[in-house]
């Protein structure tokens, strides 16, 4: 048996352990935003199936069709498109585009904060402070920026957002690894001769999953925010793919004569950050040790 094998075990963060469960399921506001959430999911993933027009075709004699109209639930666009279909396949989109900016920008925001937090030295503070200073861009204005230069795509927006997600998370992750190296459990490794990559894999990123889970919900509620205003903007998802964004862009012509195509791209954008955002702060408050006898 190797020495590293005898190192004392570090106390394990169960993320579904009862405590921390019955907490997360007393936030009310928490419970709401995930039934909401996987209500969206399975709407958009299923949805289109079940939808008997396509999402690009046109019919110019049904333009502009009101809500709950016999034929289209959620009236027609411009084009005479069906509104609803166009929903559920932008959700598609939105949603796909916040889950992978989620799993790319933290997958960064991880590497660097873990680099820059355990080996510390010249390397973490280089880091950090290209951290900072890509911070002080105003996220807006570097997607507007990197955007103009790029060929528009689901793709290029998804790298696009996570270029300029990810150092938050490298910042909370860089905190919680500085201070977690230096508890006993990862002392005892070191000193039992542990390799770096164990210790970061085993004692020290188990530990602070609590704060990367958060940031990640939190992230995914940004991404959807992000992907909806730069395609707003026209820089985003291309029609005729539909977006939550570029649903609001189609709308901004013709908002007192067909209010409802602003406002039902809106309310679902507003529905899927809001509950995110909610699923956060449940995941916070359960997460939190300090909440145990509350």
């Amino acid at each position: 048996m190797s020495n590293a094998t005898l190192a004392p075990a570090a106390p394990r963060i169960r993320l579904f352990q009862s405590p921390a469960l019955r907490r997360f399921l007393r936030h009310r506001l928490a419970v709401i935003g995930t039934i909401t959430i996987l209500t969206m999911v399975l709407l958009v993933v299923i949805g289109p199936w079940l939808m008997p027009f396509e999402p690009t075709s046109t019919n110019i004699r049904n333009r502009f069709l009101p809500p709950f109209d016999s034929t289209h639930l959620l009236g027609t666009d411009p084009l005479g498109r069906d509104t609803l279909t166009r929903l559920l396949h932008a959700g598609r989109i939105s949603l796909a585009v916040g889950f992978a900016v989620m799993i790319l920008s933290m997958a960064i925001g991880i590497f660097v904060g873990t680099v820059a937090g355990f080996y510390g030295g010249a390397l973490g503070a280089a880091l950090m402070r290209f951290v900072d200073a890509m911070l002080c861009f105003p996220p807006i204005f570097l997607l507007l920026a990197i955007s103009a230069l790029i060929n528009p795509s689901v793709i290029s927006i998804i790298i696009l957002i996570s270029a300029a997600s990810w150092m938050e998370i490298a910042r909370v992750v860089e905190a919680q690894v500085r201070s977690l190296k230096e508890r006993d459990y990862t002392v005892a490794a070191e000193a039992l001769g542990a390799r770096d990559r164990r210790i970061i894999l085993r004692e020290i990123l188990p530990n602070a999953v609590a704060p990367i889970v958060v940031a990640a919900t939190l992230n995914v509620a940004n991404a959807i925010l992000a992907e909806s205003y730069i395609s707003f903007l026209g820089f985003g998802v291309q029609p005729p793919t539909p977006s939550w964004g570029n649903m609001l862009q189609d709308a901004q012509g013709y908002l007192r004569s067909a209010p409802w195509l602003a406002i039902i791209p809106g309310i679902a954008i507003t529905l899927a950050v809001t509950s995110f955002n909610f699923i956060g702060d449940g995941l916070r408050d359960a997460l939190d040790p300090r909440m145990e006898n509350r």
